[in-house]
C-alpha cells in the first residue's frame, strides 16, 4: 500500500523548484520565498488530496496567494529600509535558481527565465501594485493561459486582462534594455571586474555607459551610498575606492559568476557571501551596477562558497 504522507511529498517536491521560483518572483527575497513554499507544503500535507484533479495548478494558487499576502508587509517593511532596497541576488544556472532551500531536482516545467529574474526586472517589478504583479509572473514570466491565472488568483478573466495589460505596458517602458548575448555579457562583466580590482579608472570609463547608474543596497548594516549614484566619472571612482577597500578584506576570494540569470561577481569569506554585483549590460557597456552587501540578504549565494573555485 503506497504511504499517503510519502506520496504528497513527492507530488510536492515535482513541483517545489517551480513554487520557490514563483514565490521569488513575487517577493524578491530568498527567505520569504522559502517560507512560503514550507507554508504551501504544510497546507498540502492537511488537504484532501483526493478531490484535487491538477496538483500543480493547486500547488500555484496556494504558493500564488500566499506570496501576496507576504508581499503586502513586506512592502510596509520597505517604506522604513536603510538606504535603496534591491532584491536578493541568487545564484542560477541556466537561469534557475540554485539556491539552497529548494534545490530539489529540476522537474520539467521549471521555466528558464534567463533575464526575468534578473535584479533589474525585480527592481521594477517593486513598482507594480501585488496583484499586477501576481499577473505579470505567472502570465508573462511563466505563460500561464489566462483562464489558469483568473482560476489561480481567482479573479475574472476579464480582470485578469486588463491587469496583464497594465503591468506588461509598465514594465516594458521602465526594464532595462539587455543584451542577449551571454558571452558579450560575460566579457563585460570580466572587464568592469578587472578594471575595478585593478583600480584602473580608465579601462573602467570605457567600459561604463556615460549615464551608468550605481544602486547599492547596505540596509543600515553594512556601508553603503544611501542614494544611487549617476554618471561614469562618479560611479569609476566610486567602484574603486569601494573595490580598494572590499580586495582589502582578509580571505576574501571573489568570482565572476552567474547571478539571477546573467553574468556576475560574488564574494565569499570562507564560505560565507558578503557580496553581490550585478552589472546590466546594455548595447556593450554598463547601464546599471546594481551591488548588495547586506548580510540578511546574501543567502540565495550560500551554495556557491565551495572547495575548488577560483578566486581573485
Amino acid at each position: 500500500m503506497t504511504d499517503p504522507g510519502a506520496a504528497a511529498l513527492a507530488a510536492f517536491d515535482r513541483h517545489r523548484r517551480l513554487l520557490f521560483t514563483i514565490a521569488y518572483q513575487m517577493l524578491g527575497s530568498v527567505a520569504d520565498a522559502e517560507d512560503a513554499v514550507q507554508d504551501t507544503w504544510l497546507r498540502w500535507s492537511a488537504a484532501d488530496r483526493s478531490e484535487v484533479a491538477d496538483p500543480r495548478a493547486y500547488l500555484v494558487a496556494i504558493t500564488t496567494r500566499l506570496a501576496l499576502d507576504r508581499l503586502g508587509s513586506a512592502q510596509s517593511r520597505r517604506e522604513t529600509y536603510v538606504g535603496p532596497w534591491l532584491p536578493e541576488p541568487l545564484l542560477t544556472a541556466g537561469g534557475t535558481p540554485v539556491a539552497s532551500g529548494p534545490a530539489a531536482p529540476e522537474p520539467p516545467e521549471a521555466a528558464e527565465l534567463g533575464e526575468h529574474v534578473s535584479l533589474a526586472v525585480l527592481v521594477v517589478l517593486e513598482t507594480l501594485s501585488p496583484t499586477e504583479r501576481a499577473v505579470f509572473v505567472l502570465r508573462e514570466v511563466f505563460g500561464m493561459s489566462v483562464a489558469e491565472v483568473a482560476t489561480t488568483l481567482d479573479r475574472s478573466e476579464a480582470a485578469v486582462r486588463q491587469l496583464a495589460h497594465r503591468a506588461r505596458e509598465h514594465v516594458q517602458a521602465r526594464r532595462p534594455r539587455f543584451d542577449t548575448d551571454a558571452r558579450t555579457q560575460r566579457r563585460v562583466t570580466e572587464q568592469f571586474f578587472a578594471a575595478c580590482a585593478g583600480g584602473d579608472v580608465d579601462a573602467l570609463l570605457a567600459a561604463l555607459a556615460p549615464d551608468v547608474l550605481v544602486v547599492s543596497d547596505g540596509g543600515g548594516k553594512v556601508k553603503a551610498a544611501l542614494r544611487p549614484i549617476a554618471g561614469a566619472d562618479k560611479v569609476a571612482r566610486f567602484l574603486v575606492a569601494i573595490a580598494g577597500a572590499g580586495l582589502a578584506l582578509p580571505g576574501l576570494r571573489t568570482e565572476v559568476t552567474e547571478v539571477n540569470g546573467s553574468a556576475g561577481i560574488v564574494g565569499w569569506i570562507g564560505e560565507d557571501p558578503v557580496m553581490a554585483i550585478c552589472p546590466v549590460v546594455v548595447d556593450g557597456r554598463i547601464a546599471q551596477v546594481l551591488v548588495v552587501v547586506n548580510p540578511d540578504k546574501l543567502s540565495g549565494l550560500v551554495v556557491a562558497g565551495t572547495e575548488g573555485a577560483e578566486g581573485t
